[in-house]
Parts: C-alpha cells; structure tokens; sequence
C-alpha cells in the first residue's frame, strides 16, 4: 500500500527492500537506540538512517500520512470530531523553570554584618 510513496535510493547501488527499511525505522523510533545499534536483519545503520533523512527531506513521509488519513477516512476509520479542547493556561513559579535564585540573575550584594 505504500511501496508507490516510497522512491529508489539515488545511488547506482542495488536497492535495499523498503520493507526492510521502515522495519529498520520502525524499530529505531520505538526503541530510541543510537542508529548504529541496529540490528543487522534490517540492513546497514547507515542506509536506514540515510533513507529516514532522505524521506524526511522530500516530504515522502508527509504524502505517506496525507494518503493513510484519505484511505481510512474513505472507509469510516477516522473519527474527526474533538470533543474537549482545553486552553487552561497554568503558571509555574519561576523556580519550577531552573531561574537562578534571586530574581533577574543579578549577584545579591551583601549589607554586611546587622546592626546592633
């Protein structure tokens, strides 16, 4: 359903399978591995990485998501309505952010010793 989205590779190298690769993606986004620990069934890193880029790039991944939205929509997979949108807007103490104790991060200057 989606090999047409998905353009050969540049190169004059012989093409990796594409299903190869997005398993490769696929398996690199959920687990949050480095690429270079990818496992060897779905190719070298580099290729996938590389591919991912590529198609991130061109807007492969764009006109991929667009075509799944139509074609679950067409047969009644997708339900648009929202039903809650919440704007709450909620402040958080200026320490809660990491600001410097202090204030606006000018050095507090000592009074020196108290009085009496």
């Amino acid at each position: 359903m989606i090999e047409p989205f998905l353009a050969p590779p540049r190169m004059g190298r012989p093409v990796r399978d594409h299903r190869q690769v997005v398993n490769g993606i696929l398996w690199k986004l959920s687990t949050g591995a480095a690429w270079r620990d990818l496992p060897e069934r779905y190719g070298p890193w580099k290729t996938v990485y590389e591919r991912i880029r590529r198609w991130s790039a061109d807007g492969t991944w764009d006109r991929l998501l667009a075509h799944v939205q139509q074609r679950c929509d067409a047969v009644g997979s997708v339900d648009w309505t929202v039903t809650c949108v919440d704007s709450t807007t909620v402040r958080a103490h200026q320490h809660a952010a990491g600001a410097r104790k202090g204030g606006s991060g000018r050095a507090r200057r000592s009074a020196g010793p108290a009085a009496g």
